[in-house]
């Protein structure tokens, strides 16, 4: 299995993550078609696109038209008003309109085991007291027909230059081991930076692709939530939730985990979940 490295020229950390990934494996040029240049190795092949990755629609199909792999990963800087020093990875996709790429109301397929692998792997290699190692819910594109996610160095321009960040990502991409015997789950509720189901994948053996946050399902009536719902379930290849049920309001978590039930889907929670590390 091999898998699609994307390296945005214009964007600083993903710039980095190529020139760590090149020091740590053995590359061979698998040549370019139009802006799009390509090295492959054993198990991975970068992709350096001229465009930022959020717009570059379609990167998949025009990739394999030059190599061959079954996932992807986009190398990315992270932004938000917070500037906490984060290093994270999402699922890609729009519940709503895609003002940031992609397609209105269109998810894209996730990587749940390597995606929670990878945050796992972050987390063991995080030597620093700087960053905090999370998930964030599924937001922007772009559109593509691969299971793919992003890995993001944050939160402003004073990080995305930090060459040790681009260490421990690029040695957590080569590093992760996925297992997929894990349980397989979308996540409903919370927050943008998914506290929850980030601790829930660090402790336990589940893996999460798409996550729905308690700001989309604010507001959303019924055939919205189902579409959303239903969108997640099946580009995450999975019947099973978990409801951050502490971030719902008694009314609002029922009323979920009715929808949810009411499209043959079944919750979990951390009781009914194996510890990665059992006492």
């Amino acid at each position: 299995m091999r898998t699609l490295l994307v390296c945005s020229e214009p964007d600083a950390p993903s710039v980095n993550m190529k020139a760590a990934l090149l020091r740590k494996e053995e590359w061979e040029s698998a040549g370019s078609d139009g802006d799009a240049s390509y090295l492959i190795s054993e198990r991975f092949a970068i992709m350096t696109i001229p465009e930022l990755h959020i717009y570059a629609e379609g990167a998949d199909s025009v990739a394999r038209r030059t190599v061959d792999f079954d996932n992807m990963v986009f190398l990315s800087r992270h932004k938000a008003s917070s500037g906490m020093p984060t290093l994270t990875v999402h699922p890609i996709g729009n519940y709503r309109t895609a003002d940031f790429g992609g397609k209105d109301e269109t998810l894209c397929p996730a990587s749940p085991h390597m995606m929670s692998a990878t945050l796992r792997a972050m987390q063991k290699l995080n030597d620093t007291d700087i960053y905090t190692v999370s998930f964030e819910v599924t937001h922007h594109g772009p559109y593509t027909e691969t299971p793919a996610f992003f890995i993001e160095i944050g939160s402003d321009e004073g990080r995305w230059g930090d060459l040790h960040a681009a260490e421990i990502l690029t040695d957590a991409l080569l590093q992760t081991e996925t297992d997929d015997s894990n349980i397989v789950a979308i996540g409903i509720g919370g927050g943008h930076y998914a506290p929850r189901f980030s601790e829930a994948a660090l402790s336990y053996r589940i893996d999460f692709g798409h996550m729905i946050p308690k700001y989309q399902i604010d507001g959303a009536d019924e055939d919205e939530m189902v579409r959303m719902l239903t969108q997640a379930s099946e580009m995450t290849g999975t019947k099973i939730a978990y409801i951050h049920r502490k971030s719902l309001k008694g009314p609002e978590e029922r009323r979920i985990r009715d929808l949810v039930e009411s499209q043959g889907m079944e919750t979990v929670s951390s009781k009914d979940l194996d510890p990665i590390n059992p006492r």
